[in-house]
């Protein structure tokens, strides 16, 4: 295997733990609500506050990943997050976890920003949609995984201990990622010749005059294509935060099933979730083969939304928790698929400075993760309905096509 995909597992390995280590909260909301005295809202601040942080860190994490490597940042990230992982388990009121999950997610929001500036180095441009849709699949098997995994580590462990386990494992992660990658491939001892004169010949490319042009706020601020990634993004998130947050327990309370059973059926979402990374990755890759840029990213993206939108409303509809999660599988497998051309995108017209300007979109996206795992149990309690957040969430979708249609991935941030 080229050395080249090797980084590629690490990167998948990582968003497996990233995804694994977030999800846990969800499946121990009720031992952990019941153990420090929490209402639904309250729990609604402690998955959204998750969000809040990582969305804050965004954009400062990809500025790092940019200036000091993917090597260093993603070892340290990791290492912070594991900590915070660990000490969930030492929350002794709402205050308290409120804090360490504020803290977790400002650790995580280093996660992607410093994938995307290692998939610029290392990874050729015909590649590009295919390694992102691999890694974010990681991201959605970790969820899936965690979701019956974790319910069993509860009951055997506890919550509190399950959560040290989880930080023990990031730990781990870190310390091999160090010693084993480096930011660019022409640095790595164990690759060969062959294979970093192909990287250096496939990558993108970029002026020399301007490679090491400094970023600033004006040049984020003033780039269209910047508003239209992160708009985009708003929408993709604010359907996929759901799975994360409160499905798994939705689906507990509305059809009185077991938590591992209901851990079981809230994972099959996040399996097509992973499915459609490969599949929108795949097509991307296919598109840009055949000539088509621009297609290569808004036509898999516009598709995606499609199908989400079609989902949610469907799922409202149905009797069963089988059928809602056909359904809900699909829209899922639709938000998914605007991932890769999504953060293919934010690499295209970020270049050098992919780090920051994939943090940026990410911030976006999450600030409608953090409404999300709000609007939730609020919209319920006002309209005492469940209805008008799946019928929001398709409205956000069409509005995600409806902004890719004016994304322009050839140009820089100065040039759109």
């Amino acid at each position: 295997m080229a050395g080249r995909y090797w980084m590629v597992v690490g990167t998948f390995l990582l968003a497996l733990l990233l995804y694994i280590d977030r999800i846990c909260i969800s499946v121990a909301k009720e031992p952990i609500a019941e153990s420090l005295q929490l209402s639904d809202e309250q729990m609604g601040w402690v998955l959204s506050v998750f969000a809040l942080g990582y969305a804050l860190f965004q954009t400062p994490a990809g500025l790092l990943a940019d200036r000091l490597g993917p090597r260093r940042v993603l070892t340290a990230v990791v290492s912070f997050w594991s900590l915070f992982t660990a000490l969930t388990g030492a929350a002794w009121n709402f205050v308290s976890l409120l804090v360490v999950r504020l803290l977790f997610g400002a650790g995580e929001a280093g996660a992607f920003p410093g994938m995307s500036r290692a998939v610029f180095s290392w990874i050729p441009l015909q590649e590009r949609g295919l390694v992102t849709g691999i890694n974010f699949s990681g991201s959605r098997l970790g969820a899936a995984f965690a979701l019956p995994f974790v319910a069993w580590l509860i009951q055997a462990l506890g919550w509190r201990m399950s959560f040290v386990v989880l930080g023990i494992v990031g730990v781990v992660w870190a310390v091999a990622w160090y010693l084993i990658f480096r930011n660019d491939p022409t640095e790595h001892p164990k690759l060969s010749v062959t294979e970093k004169d192909f990287i250096r010949a496939n990558r993108q490319q970029i002026d020399s005059a301007v490679a090491r042009e400094p970023l600033n706020a004006k040049n984020l601020i003033s780039s269209k294509n910047m508003w239209l990634a992160m708009g985009q993004y708003f929408c993709s998130n604010f359907t996929f935060f759901f799975c994360l947050t409160w499905l798994f327990p939705h689906l507990k309370e509305t059809y009185s099933l077991e938590a591992m059973e209901a851990g079981f059926y809230a994972s099959a979402p996040l399996v097509l979730g992973a499915l459609g990374n490969w599949f929108g990755g795949w097509w991307v890759d296919r598109i840009y083969r055949q000539g088509n840029w621009t297609l290569s990213r808004r036509v898999p993206a516009a598709v995606g939304f499609a199908l989400a939108a079609i989902g949610l409303v469907a799922s409202v509809y149905m009797d069963t928790p089988l059928t809602a999660i056909v359904f809900l599988s699909v829209a899922i497998f639709g938000a998914d698929m605007t991932l890769s051309p999504s953060w293919s995108f934010a690499v295209d017209i970020g270049r050098q400075h992919a780090g920051a300007v994939s943090g940026t979109m990410n911030m976006a996206g999450n600030i409608g993760a953090f409404i999300t795992a709000l609007a939730f149990p609020y919209m319920q309690s006002w309209t005492g309905s469940e209805v008008p957040f799946f019928f929001l969430g398709a409205g956000l979708n069409v509005v995600g096509i409806v902004l890719w249609l004016f994304m322009q991935p050839k140009m820089s941030l100065k040039e759109y």
